[in-house]
C-alpha cells in the first residue's frame, strides 16, 4: 500500500537535492502533493524494510513543512531505523539540518536516543562538527558531558576522532570536563588525544588544566612525551613571568651582542666565537620556554628590547641633544604602548543565560549563521565585529591582530594604537638625527674618496655599536611608518578597519564587481572620519560620533551585503 508514496519520496529527494535545493517546495506543489497521497490513506508511520518512515526521509532533506506534517499525522518521531538504526533527528544532524533539528525538537524528539552506533544527538552534532546545531543542543539544556552508550563524553570524541583544536577547544569553552573517564577502559579525553596523535587537542586540554597523571584501566600514563610534575610545575611558574623574562632576554641578547662587536680587539675570531656563545645561551634558554607562547611575544619583546637599548644609547652617547623634545617623545611612545596592550579592544562578553537565550532566539528565528552568530563565543555579534583566533574572542571593529603588542586592535584601543606608531617613527627620526650627528664629528668620512664600502668600514671601525641602533632603528621606522601610511589612509579616506577593507576586496574580486571602497556606510568624509576615530571636538568645532560598538547590533536579519549597515 505504501511503496508507491516511497517511491514518490525517494523521487522528491533525489529532485530536490539535486535540482530544486533552493526553491520553496510549496512552489512546485510537493508538499500538497505529500498531503493528497497521505489523506488518500498512506500510514505515514509505516515503515519500509529498512524500518524507515516517511520522517526520515524528510529529515535528511531538509523539509521543515513536511515533518511538521507527518507529526501531526501521527508519525513516531523518534523511529529507529536504516543501516545506523537512528532516528530522524539523528539523519538532519548528520547531515547539519538546523531547520529541521528545531522543529524535530519542537515536536518532542528525544535527544537523549542513541543510535546504532551508541551516539546521542549532542555526539553526532560534535562528531560531524555542526557547531551551530551542537549549540543549539546545548542550549536545550543536553548535559555537555552527557555520555554516550559507551561511556564517552562529546569531549572524548572530539581528542579522538577529529584532528585540530576544534571542537575541543568549543567544548571547554562550554565547560566540558577535561577529567572526565570512559566507563570501558577510564580514559581521560587527554588519554584519547595522546593515543590519536592529535596533538592541538592536547595541548588545549593541558591548557584547560587536564591532569597528567590520571590512570586508565591499564595503569598506563598519558604523561609521557607531555610533562613530568616538575616540568608542569616549572612551566606554569614560568609563565607567570614569561612576558618580563622574555624581554630580558631579548634586552642581554641584542645588549651582548653589541657589546661583543664593540669590543676593541681586531681579532675577528674571537667575535664570532663568542657570538656563537651568546647564540647557544639563547638557544638553551629558550628552550625552557613553552614553544607556543615564546613565538608569540618574541615580536613584541624584540620591539621593547630595541626600544630599551635606543634609549640607552640616546642618554650615553647623544646626551646633549634635544633632551626635553627626546624625552617627551620617549615618554609618549611608552605611555601609548601600554595603553594599547592594557585597554581593552572591546571584547564582546555575555553571561551564561545570555549565551543560551541568545541561542535559542536566533535559532529559533532562523539567523544561526556565521554573519550574526559566534559558534566558538556563543554571542550574537555585534555589526563590524569579527572573531580573533589568537585572543579566542570576539572584538568589536577589530583592526588586526598585532605581533607588536601580542594583542588584537579594536574599537577601544586603535586610536592609541596609532599614536604609538607615531611616537615610534619620531623615535626613529631621533635616531637617525642622533646617530648622523655623531658620526659627522666623531668619524672620518669622505664619501668622495672613500666610496661606499669604504664609508660604511669607517662607520663599522668609528663605532659597531652605534651602526647596530642605527640598523635596530631603521627596521622599526620602516615598518612602523609604512603601517602608519596604510592606517591612516583607512581610517581617513575608507572609514573602514583591516579587516574590513580586505573582506570586501575579496568579496569584489569574487564577484568581479569594481565597486569604490569609499562608497560604504562608515565612511562620513576625511575630517568627520578623523574627528570621530580620534574623539575630536575643538572646543565644539567637531561633533564626533562617539558609538559603543560592543552594543551595536544589525537592524534587520537580511543586512549583509555590500551597501547595508552590516556591511561585511
Amino acid at each position: 500500500v505504501y511503496a508507491p508514496l516511497f517511491s514518490y519520496s525517494l523521487l522528491t529527494s533525489l529532485c530536490l537535492s539535486r535540482v530544486f535545493s533552493l526553491c520553496n517546495p510549496l512552489r512546485f506543489g510537493i508538499l500538497e502533493r505529500c498531503k493528497e497521497l497521505v489523506e488518500a490513506g498512506y500510514d505515514v508511520r509505516q515503515p519500509d524494510k529498512e524500518n524507515v518512515t516517511l520522517l526520515h526521509w524528510a529529515a535528511i532533506n531538509n523539509r521543515s513543512e513536511l515533518v511538521k506534517y507527518y507529526i501531526s499525522k501521527g508519525s513516531t518521531v523518534d523511529q529507529l531505523g536504516g543501516d545506523l538504526n537512528s532516528t530522524p533527528l539523528h539523519w538532519a544532524i548528520r547531515q547539519g539540518h538546523l531547520s529541521t533539528v528545531i522543529q524535530l525538537m519542537r515536536c518532542g524528539a528525544d535527544p537523549a536516543v542513541a543510535d546504532g552506533e551508541g551516539y546521542r544527538a549532542l555526539h553526532l552534532a560534535i562528531l560531524f562538527q555542526h557547531m551551530a546545531i551542537a549549540a543549539y543542543l546545548m542550549a536545550k539544556e543536553q548535559e555537555v558531558d552527557g555520555p554516550d552508550c559507551n561511556g564517552q563524553t562529546p569531549l572524548m570524541l572530539a581528542a579522538q576522532k577529529i584532528i585540530g583544536p576544534e571542537p575541543t577547544n568549543f567544548l571547554i569553552k562550554n565547560n566540558a570536563s577535561v577529567n572526565a573517564v570512559d566507563k570501558v577502559n577510564r580514559n581521560t579525553p587527554l588519554h584519547f588525544a595522546v593515543l590519536a596523535g592529535n596533538v592541538d587537542a592536547a595541548h588545549i586540554l593541558l591548557e584547560a588544566g587536564a591532569s597528567v597523571d590520571a590512570e586508565n584501566i591499564n595503569v598506563s600514563h598519558h604523561s609521557a612525551g607531555f610533562r613530568s610534575e616538575s616540568e608542569t610545575y616549572f612551566s606554569r611558574r614560568l609563565c607567570d613571568h614569561l612576558v618580563f623574562l622574555q624581554f630580558l632576554l631579548c634586552t642581554a641578547t641584542f645588549g651582548s651582542v653589541g657589546a661583543i662587536v664593540e669590543l676593541k680587539s681586531e681579532s675577528w675570531l674571537l667575535k664570532g666565537i663568542l657570538l656563537a656563545c651568546v647564540i647557544g645561551v639563547v638557544n638553551l634558554a629558550s628552550r625552557n620556554f613553552p614553544s607556543a607562547a615564546f613565538q608569540t611575544l618574541l615580536p613584541a619583546s624584540a620591539l621593547m628590547a630595541s626600544v630599551f637599548w635606543m634609549l640607552v644609547t640616546w642618554f650615553l652617547w647623544f646626551f646633549a641633544t634635544a633632551q626635553v623634545l627626546f624625552t617627551l617623545n620617549a615618554t609618549a611612545l611608552l605611555y601609548y604602548y601600554l595603553r594599547t596592550c592594557r585597554t581593552d579592544p572591546g571584547f564582546v562578553k555575555a553571561t551564561e543565560e545570555e549565551k543560551k537565550m541568545n541561542v535559542l532566539v536566533l535559532a529559533e528565528a532562523g539567523c544561526l549563521d556565521p554573519r550574526i552568530f559566534c559558534t566558538s563565543c556563543m554571542i550574537k555579534k555585534p555589526m563590524r565585529t569579527n572573531h580573533c583566533f589568537q585572543c579566542d574572542a570576539c572584538v568589536a571593529k577589530q583592526d588586526h591582530h598585532s605581533v607588536w603588542t601580542n594583542g588584537c586592535i579594536g574599537a577601544r584601543n586603535h586610536h592609541f594604537f596609532i599614536l604609538f606608531l607615531l611616537s615610534l617613527v619620531l623615535m626613529g627620526a631621533w635616531m637617525f638625527y642622533g646617530c648622523l650627528t655623531y658620526w659627522s664629528t666623531h668619524c672620518a668620512l669622505h664619501y668622495e674618496e672613500q666610496g661606499v664600502w669604504g664609508v660604511v668600514s669607517a662607520l663599522v671601525g668609528c663605532s659597531p655599536w652605534l651602526l647596530s641602533v642605527f640598523l635596530l632603528a631603521f627596521y622599526h621606522t620602516c615598518w612602523s611608518g609604512l603601517v602608519l601610511l596604510l592606517q591612516l589612509y583607512q581610517i581617513a579616506f575608507l572609514g573602514l578597519t583591516t579587516v574590513e577593507r580586505m573582506n570586501l576586496t575579496l568579496h569584489q574580486r569574487k564577484l568581479r564587481q569594481s565597486v569604490s571602497l569609499r562608497q560604504n556606510p562608515y565612511n562620513l568624509g576625511v575630517v568627520r572620519n578623523l574627528a570621530s576615530f580620534f574623539h575630536l571636538r575643538c572646543c565644539g568645532l567637531f561633533k564626533p560620533a562617539v558609538i559603543d560598538w560592543t552594543q551595536q547590533f544589525p537592524p534587520g536579519r537580511d543586512q549583509h551585503v555590500f551597501g547595508n549597515t552590516d556591511m561585511v
